[in-house]
């Protein structure tokens, strides 16, 4: 069995489950993205080798009161093979950059994978039936003939072991000049968007040959190219907006409505550079790895090289909080720029109802980041790449449920739990 912690890692192998040397993994079998599922019950990874590997949560039982955190391993494809342009005469490696899953809408998964030019939409299903008794079907699934047939039966359902089938049901190709470095599902379930370096391209989930281009900041003279989109994210709940970072710190707020290309933001976030504290790694460790919504939608939680931080939508000018994630490390940047350590992305994510943050730092571990302030809630988890799901215990700070007298509307339907905000804040 693997802990959450374990799949985090990135020097565990997607393939065993047994205690190996290390001398016997590949360079395939890092890890190179992880992504939970909404309810958290399922969790893919994808390999440097093209493989997703998915584990599925170990349900409680009497025996095992304790085992709920555990996961096993579900089902391993290829979803990428190695390919190459004949055109630009470059070579597309296979590694799986980013996994996207789909709300659940019936008894499959969908999911998202994609490499640094194709993006791929998977079923994941069970299956454990099999029909027997067709009257024009042999046991071997021949056609009989029908002169042979006397008499007619009905066919029925006979149990078999559970069987889980993945299968491509989407190739979404040839869009991307550059690698795709972020893909993300709108809230409409109906449409996704995939950024490369300087585009960002949106889909429609059942057209694979042909995407509309929102944002476009390539410049006439490439000469002139003054930073490059590093990740991009939609609203959770309005599915015109999105965010996407940049190379230099910033953050863009795009609203589709205002037009069908997004080169004007409706709202710039960028943090005023302290000229005392300027130095030749400034623009290098300034550069926003990955960006991500509060569940509200009210925050933006952003990850650079060095710090995690919280904006507000209303406010701009500077972010609500700073958390120094390696600060330790402001003395060594000349040694991790020499072998190119300094250039290391870093992933973030939100959790739900924890109060303290979590990164993947360098040494593959997750510390924990507490909020200064205990009214303010779960800013999330800065994890590797996402969030240990479960319900934590009660502590001291955290916000508890409460159900809304019937009559009452408080910010929701009357008879629903609702969750009551920081004072002062608006819940994340």
């Amino acid at each position: 069995m693997l802990s959450p912690i374990q799949v985090l890692c990135s020097d565990i192998t997607t393939l065993s489950l047994e205690p190996e040397p290390f001398a016997s993994y590949t360079e395939a079998d890092i890890i190179s993205t992880v992504e939970f599922n909404h309810n958290g019950e399922l969790l893919a990874t994808g390999d440097k080798g093209g493989r997703v590997v998915i584990f599925q949560r170990e349900p409680e039982t009497k025996t095992e009161p304790f085992s709920q955190g555990e996961y096993n391993v579900y089902s391993t494809f290829q979803s990428h093979e190695p390919e190459f342009d004949y055109l630009k005469s470059l070579e597309i490696e296979e590694k799986i950059n980013k996994i996207r899953w789909l709300p659940q809408q019936n008894a499959a998964h969908f999911l998202l994978s994609t490499n640094d030019k194709t993006i791929k939409l998977w079923k994941v299903s069970e299956r454990d039936k099999r029909p027997e008794g067709y009257n024009l079907k042999d046991e071997e699934g021949r056609i009989k003939d029908i002169s042979t047939v006397t008499s007619l039966q009905v066919p029925v359902l006979k149990p078999m072991d559970l069987m889980v089938e993945v299968s491509p049901r989407r190739v979404f190709a040839n869009a991307h000049t550059y690698h795709v470095n972020s893909i993300s599902v709108n809230s409409d379930y109906e449409t996704y968007m995939s950024a490369d370096d300087l585009r960002i391209n949106l889909w429609h989930l059942d057209i694979t040959d042909r995407s509309f281009n929102i944002v476009d900041i390539k410049p006439a003279n490439m000469e002139d190219l003054t930073e490059v989109i590093t990740a991009a994210e939609f609203h959770p709940h309005h599915c015109n907006l999105f965010v996407y970072s940049s190379s230099k710190g910033t953050l863009r707020l795009c609203d589709m409505r205002e037009a069908a290309l997004c080169d004007k933001h409706s709202k710039l976030f960028e943090e005023p550079e302290d000229p005392s504290a300027h130095s030749f790694f400034s623009e290098i460790i300034s550069s926003v790895s990955d960006v991500k919504f509060s569940h509200s939608g009210r925050y933006l939680l952003t990850r650079d090289y060095l710090t995690a931080k919280v904006w507000d939508l209303n406010m701009e000018r500077k972010p609500l909080e700073t958390y120094q994630v390696h600060d330790y490390l402001r003395s060594k940047l000349c040694s991790l720029y020499e072998n190119d350590c300094i250039f290391d992305k870093f992933r973030v994510c939100l959790e739900r109802l924890r109060q303290c943050h979590h990164d993947r730092s360098l040494q593959q571990l997750l510390p924990h980041v507490r909020p200064e302030h205990q009214a303010r809630r779960d800013l999330g988890s800065v994890e590797g790449e996402q969030q240990t799901p479960g319900r934590p215990q009660a502590e001291e700070g955290l916000l508890r449920r409460r159900k809304a007298p019937q009559g009452r509307h408080q910010r929701g339907q009357p008879g629903l739990y609702q969750e009551d905000p920081p004072h002062g804040m608006a819940p994340y």
